[in-house]
């Protein structure tokens, strides 16, 4: 790759998100906004070439991209309906591009989020077009990364630009009373995607890195436009959020050994933990928490935070980790959360407590096929020395484990078990 060319994608993966939200916000059009973009970076790789890199990259492929629409739509005969729309009168005489390094791009990523993240789009298209329109991730990337062929990923991103185009969903900001019920959706789209990266439910790896990177990369980018948004407040929960996100990312490096291999939390070295990223969390935490608007992760982010600040795994207060999940369950009752509150109790009261509280919530009819009981079930019962009992529940979880490092670790814990007698 040339130099020029590192540039063009370096420019293209950090500006994507605002460069098509300034050309949609004059077009009203996301099909267009991306082809013409992606025309612009075709003629700055030959121009730069030619005369150098502008001062503002990013400024000019806007600027360059918005005559592209204009010439398009004017060959296309549509151009004197949409001349008003687009209020670009000053460029139709094609003055040198040059000329605009230092225009500021109208920063419209914000409006980008909750149009991707609209509630008239269906869940899977809501992730797949944050990711393409945001994160500037490709049809192939995005399909590689949820595990679906490229033809199901690229039905969904049309499908919801379609929907955005014949439904009429506005690209707008909601008014500020309705931000609330709208964040939400915007905070569950960007959880997922940092969930599906930071435990990959199918595949080979136990981490993507680039869907944890993209959804750190997207939450802190909501944060700061609602900072800088003058109609709306600092949201607690969106600082949770990219808190939690940051706390749990800080221990990916002592997550898998060398060999791609699970280390569970018990045995990882913490010196390898990201203290940077431990201290961003919970300032970050701490700052939500000033709020005074408790919620989910706000709660999810004070377990990643009692983890991270550990010395060891012996210090650990389970205690207070148990005491949050069952704030967390009191939030949000599902099968799920109620496993993490008797694990966690199991931790901080011993196992048999934790394979009652489990017996109580009756978390074996509602996850039967959900590998992560079984394999959390197996645990407490191999602690309580119920060694043949373990065995089952472990063989039960690695018949229904998805990855590669998921399968190789439950079958090292099988294979620690005393054998049959």
């Amino acid at each position: 790759m040339s130099e020029i060319a590192r540039i063009i994608a370096e420019t293209f993966r950090a500006e994507h998100g605002k460069v098509i939200g300034a050309l949609v916000s004059h077009l009203g059009d996301l099909d267009l906004a991306e082809d013409v973009l992606q025309d612009a970076m075709i003629t700055a790789l030959e121009t730069w070439e030619r005369d150098g890199v502008p001062q503002n990259p990013a400024a000019w492929m806007t600027t360059v991209a918005r005559r592209k629409a204009i010439d398009r739509l004017r060959r296309d005969k549509t151009f004197e309906q949409k001349q008003q729309e687009l209020q670009w009168q000053a460029d139709l005489g094609h003055p040198d591009a040059m000329e605009f390094d230092e225009r500021p791009i109208p920063d419209e990523r914000l409006t980008l989020i909750f149009t991707c993240c609209h509630p008239a789009l269906a869940l899977d298209a809501q992730l797949a077009l944050t990711l393409r329109t945001l994160g500037g991730l490709t049809t192939p990337e995005i399909a590689r990364a949820f595990l679906v062929p490229i033809p199901t990923m690229n039905q969904r991103i049309t499908r919801a630009k379609n929907k955005i185009k014949h439904a009429g969903i506005p690209f707008e900001i909601p008014p500020a009373q309705r931000v609330p019920e709208r964040l939400d959706a915007v905070l569950h789209v960007l959880y997922l995607i940092f969930n599906e990266g930071y435990a990959a439910t199918e595949g080979d790896d136990l981490i993507r890195h680039e869907l944890c990177a993209e959804a750190i990369r997207l939450a802190r980018i909501l944060v700061e436009l609602l900072d800088q948004e003058k109609n709306l407040e600092p949201d607690a929960e969106a600082l949770g959020l990219l808190a939690m996100m940051l706390l749990h990312d800080a221990r990916r490096a002592a997550r898998v050994d060398a060999n791609g291999e699970i280390v569970l939390l018990e045995a990882q070295d913490r010196s390898l933990w990201n203290p940077r990223a431990i201290q961003e969390g919970v300032a970050l935490l701490d700052r939500a928490m000033e709020l005074r608007a408790p919620g989910p992760y706000q709660i999810q982010a004070a377990i990643s935070a009692l983890h991270a600040q550990a010395k060891t795994f012996l210090e650990t207060d389970w205690t207070q980790i148990a005491a949050l999940y069952g704030q967390l369950a009191f939030l949000e009752q599902t099968p799920v959360i109620n496993l993490n509150f008797a694990v966690a109790l199991g931790m901080a009261r011993g196992p048999l407590v934790g394979l009652m509280t489990m017996e109580n919530l009756q978390l074996g009819d509602a996850l039967q096929e959900y590998h992560l009981y079984h394999a959390a079930r197996a645990d407490l019962l191999r602690r309580a020395g119920e060694v043949d009992a373990a065995r089952e529940a472990y063989q039960r979880a690695l018949n229904l484990a998805q990855t590669r490092a998921e399968r190789a670790f439950l079958t090292r814990r099988l294979e620690s078990l005393e054998p049959r007698a």
